[in-house]
């Protein structure tokens, strides 16, 4: 059931993508559109994107007068700035992503750089300017989206992820450390779902409580997959955050325990979707994928 729904929200987000950053050649600064655009198109998970339409499906009234794609495509492209920045040699120093070159190395450093300044800001420009969202959609989303990539989320995040390697985090510290830098957008993305279907406060409460689970056990997967991974399949270079000495779930504990923390989340998050009205099964299904997922 998910698979096709994860495709058809990839394809439909991708052009909003490519509509919205547009033809190079129109820019003033066509290397770094062409940039923008090898960062932000063909390839990803477009998590955060299913994210955004299957809680606002899951929640709406009528579900097929929602108009979530241009928020979903902000939420990717902040994302993929994010990737720009942290595969710099300053930070993770990779050479691979998504299977293809990382920015800086198709590019320059300089080029990448400034392609992930101008995808952060593309990402805040779109929400505001969608014709289809209220004025109080638009006012929720990017303050949401402003606390989930800033200094109280996913840049936050990074630098406790950074100061980690001088001193390892303990088990609390590496939670909240993944909350920030990978959970918060994750958060955003289920609560812009919340947002554009008008849900009340108390199912965005809901929401978020699922979405931090799901923020977690996104996180504790992707460190099973840096040991365990198949690099053809993930699309990126295996076993880095051991090359950096960063502390991760299986580092700091073990990939049986790392499973088992899995298998507590899972109850949680199915906890929370028990609270919310209608059929959840989409959701279920998400989480599902998350945890079972080869990339």
């Amino acid at each position: 059931m998910f698979k096709p729904f994860l495709e058809e929200t990839a394809k439909i987000v991708e052009a909003e993508i490519d509509r919205l950053l547009g033809d190079p050649a129109q820019h003033a600064a066509p290397r770094l559109a062409e940039a923008m655009r090898y960062a932000a198109l063909g390839g990803g998970k477009r998590l955060r994107a299913a994210l955004v339409r299957a809680v606002a499906q899951t929640l709406a009234a009528d579900p097929k007068a929602l108009s979530w794609e241009t928020t979903a495509a902000s939420a990717e492209v902040l994302h993929a700035y994010s990737l720009i920045h942290d595969d710099l040699p300053a930070m993770d120093d990779a050479s691979l992503r998504r299977g293809r070159p990382t920015c800086h190395l198709a590019f320059d450093q300089a080029t990448a750089i400034l392609a992930g300044d101008a995808l952060q800001a593309a990402a805040f420009g779109w929400i505001a300017g969608d014709p289809y969202l209220s004025a109080e959609a638009k006012v929720a989303l990017v303050a949401g989206l402003a606390q989930a990539a800033g200094l109280a989320g996913m840049c936050g995040g990074q630098m406790l992820d950074l100061e980690g390697e001088q001193t390892p985090p303990d088990l609390a510290g590496l939670e909240r450390m993944e909350q920030l830098k990978t959970g918060a957008m994750i958060a955003f993305s289920a609560d812009a779902g919340a947002v554009i279907a008008g849900a009340s406060p108390e199912l965005r409460e809901h929401v978020a409580g699922w979405a931090r689970c799901l923020g977690l056990a996104f996180q504790i997967t992707d460190d099973l997959l840096d040991v365990e991974g198949d690099k053809a399949l993930t699309g990126k270079d295996a076993g880095l955050d051991a090359a950096r000495g960063k502390t991760t779930f299986v580092s700091l504990t073990s990939a049986e325990a790392a499973r088992e923390r899995l298998e507590a989340l899972g109850e949680a998050a199915r906890a929370h979707l028990d609270s919310l009205p209608g059929d959840v099964t989409l959701l279920h299904a998400l989480f599902h994928h998350v945890v079972t997922r080869d990339r």
